[in-house]
């Protein structure tokens, strides 16, 4: 029998997602490493990093869907706490570069060699240490997102205002890092990996592994939104997205609930932009850029937001139709993005999630309104006596 805690992680069949998640972590590495080619259950080596990529966007937008879907903050800027989480990661695969690099210094990346750097900047020492990269890529998204917050939610900067101003800090961001005194590469970023933890980056088993830590970061994930949105914190939460005028009436102090659940959410998206990087070999500023942002909502949106399942089908879904379109059809990938995007606020405001439950309320009442017809017109055998 679960108990209190394990109902609530694992109550209304997030368990199966859990499982099927878990299921996953652990097939697709054993599809791909000891399953033959000529086998036709057989995973490619360059679907694994693929289908890894996807996990991490459905981490990303499941820390959107917490704050949007139960907090009602509707933020565009989330893809800088993505980019801030995955440079962190990027630093730490530059360090393990040393001198194997074109210009063979130990001391320095490539890029700063290039620019004619002579030392290596403050702000890079540590991160030669994988346990330092990892505490930054949660601190770094984190302590800008609750020095963003601290200053947006005691001003009380809601709606559509505060969606600007989000907008606004990742296009900043996105201006910084394009600069090269910035020590983060410029324009082209940082890339050129070649090791993590002693392992080549490039090797299927380090492939495998990768994609099983974004299965197993996802999971985490999802059980920590849960935690928070099954808590009486996740009811004052809900209270401010529908009410939060009427919340603060009530005595609670609205802006430190945000703040809470903006720096959480924050977190979540550096880890998935920290797992994404060693799996697409590259961290750059364009992703910092706004439509990156934007498009993390559409998935939301798609999908259902509010709900938690919801995100992660949004996410992988658009994402595999995106590797499909800008594939067979590259030229109109944009238009049927906005299309889909119009078409579900249109016709699917709660997303397919939504839709899924729409379509089942209305079967069950027509079927209870088949059984009560049934019922009304059934002879009553005493009345004809």
């Amino acid at each position: 029998m679960m108990g209190p805690l394990a109902t609530r992680l694992l109550g209304d069949r997030a368990w199966v997602l859990v499982a099927v998640l878990l299921a996953i972590a652990v097939a697709v590495p054993v599809l791909n490493l000891w399953v033959p080619p000529s086998s036709p259950l057989h995973v490619p080596d360059h679907l694994v990093p693929l289908f890894g990529k996807y996990l991490t966007y459905a981490l990303l937008a499941l820390s959107v869907d917490l704050v949007w879907g139960y907090c009602g903050i509707l933020s565009l800027g989330h893809g800088a706490f993505f980019a801030l989480g995955g440079y962190a990661m990027g630093m730490y695969l530059m360090r393990q570069i040393g001198g194997r690099g074109v210009y063979g210094n130990p001391d320095l990346p490539d890029f700063m060699v290039f620019l004619n750097w002579k030392e290596l900047p403050w702000y890079w020492y540590g991160f030669d240490e994988f346990w330092f990269a990892m505490l930054m890529v949660l601190a770094v998204p984190g302590a800008l997102a609750f020095l963003f917050g601290w200053f947006a939610f005691r001003s009380r900067v809601t709606g559509v205002y505060l969606s600007i101003i989000t907008q606004a800090m990742t296009f900043a961001l996105l201006l910084a890092f394009f600069r090269n005194d910035m020590g983060f590469g410029g324009n082209n970023g940082l890339t050129d990996f070649k090791d993590i933890l002693g392992a080549p980056i490039q090797a299927p088993g380090t492939r495998a592994a990768l994609f099983a830590a974004s299965a197993l970061a996802l999971v985490a994930g999802l059980l920590v939104c849960r935690l928070v949105v099954t808590s009486k914190l996740g009811k004052v939460l809900v209270a401010v997205r529908d009410a939060e005028s009427r919340t603060r009436f009530l005595g609670y102090r609205v802006e430190h609930y945000k703040l809470f659940v903006w720096t959480l959410s924050a977190m979540l998206a550096g880890l998935a932009g920290a797992l994404y990087v060693p799996q697409v070999g590259i961290i750059n500023p364009s992703e910092f850029a706004p439509a990156n942002s934007i498009e993390i909502v559409i998935w939301v949106a798609v999908g259902g937001r509010g709900t938690l399942l919801g995100p992660i089908v949004g996410a992988v879904l658009v994402n595999y139709a995106k590797t499909w379109f800008t594939g067979a059809f590259p030229e109109f990938w944009l238009f049927a993005l906005g299309g889909l995007f119009v078409a579900v606020t249109l016709f699917m405001p709660k997303g397919l999630l939504g839709l899924a439950q729409q379509v089942r309320a209305r079967l069950e009442a027509r079927r209870g309104a088949k059984g009560g017809a049934a019922h009304a017109v059934r002879p009553d055998p005493q009345a004809a006596e």
